[in-house]
């Protein structure tokens, strides 16, 4: 079973919930391993985030879980991976730390070029940096 590693709107509670989208299309309910981190930069999209792996950036927080094989194709449709096609998002195999060990998960993240204006989320935690402007937005 793959292992994933969540970082913006499939972490748990969040638009695009992992779980739920397995509970969606008949899949069999992921399983949380716990939190991780990964070296990069996380921006702000507006309503999701994008990871530029650097390995002189921050931690990026996520959660990491192992799913069934049947839940990939549904995750490359949430994140708009097509086989052949240019696209924002890419599926990649990364080593991302949890408590200190690394361990290899696929996860999407996006090109450089395609932050280049857009604002960085230093706390790299996209969950409470999410809440914290759509509080102070209302």
């Amino acid at each position: 079973m793959p292992r994933v590693f969540v970082y913006g709107t499939l972490r748990a509670g969040e638009v695009n919930d992992l779980n739920a989208a397995a509970q969606r299309h008949g899949i069999a309910a992921p399983t949380l391993l716990g939190t991780g981190t990964v070296a990069g930069r996380l921006y702000d999209f507006g309503t999701y985030p994008g990871l530029v792996l650097d390995a002189g950036g921050g931690p990026v927080v996520g959660d990491l879980y192992e799913i069934a094989d049947a839940l990939l194709p549904v995750l490359d449709e949430i994140e708009e991976v097509y086989p052949g096609q240019a696209t924002l998002f890419v599926r990649e195999e990364r080593a991302v730390l949890q408590d200190g060990q690394p361990v290899a998960c696929l996860l999407y993240p996006v090109a450089e070029s395609a932050v280049a204006t857009l604002p960085r989320i230093v706390s790299g935690d996209w969950v409470a940096y999410r809440r914290a402007r759509d509080t102070a937005e209302a």
